[in-house]
């Protein structure tokens, strides 16, 4: 008998299976790379069904921060390809943040000059140094702080 035994609930997927579908290292890690883009984008609509707008936007800024420890991983081993992978993913990310941004201005819970661009630079700027020891700290607690100065203003205060 083996020394792998294959769990009841296991897929049958073999070697080749996989090499079908992938036909290279870097085919396997541009798929996953895709499918932490796919999750983002798919994150922004499905936290404004479960939340205001804008703690929707300050979830997402946290799980931004998860997707870049994903990319700073995977970035290295795609070598030469990693530039296309990341300019064709680059909508999905501010199309998503843009969704927020719109939803949670239009809803008053934050300044109405936030723009999208300006965030998603700040998260860029949060993530520096993410092999740093304590990066991911730091980073969420930026993120909170950001979250601060883009509340709106509440009447009379």
């Amino acid at each position: 008998m083996s020394a792998w035994r294959r769990s009841p609930a296991a897929p049958g997927v073999g070697i080749g299976t996989l090499y079908r579908h992938f036909p290279t290292r870097d085919a396997v890690l541009a798929a996953v790379y895709r499918r932490e883009v796919q999750q983002m984008a798919e994150a922004a609509a499905r936290l404004l069904t479960s939340e205001q707008p804008g703690e929707a936007l300050h979830e997402w800024m946290r799980l931004f921060v998860d997707y870049i420890l994903t990319k700073k991983v995977i970035a290295p081993a795609l070598g030469g390809g990693a530039g296309e992978i990341y300019a064709a993913s680059g909508l999905s990310i501010i199309d998503a943040i843009t969704l927020l941004v719109d939803r949670a201005r239009a809803a008053g819970d934050v300044r109405p000059d936030t723009e999208p661009s300006d965030i998603l630079r700040a998260l860029i700027g949060f993530t520096y140094g993410a092999s740093g020891p304590g990066w991911e700290a730091s980073a969420r607690r930026l993120i909170d702080i950001l979250m601060d100065g883009l509340r709106a203003p509440r009447q009379g205060a």
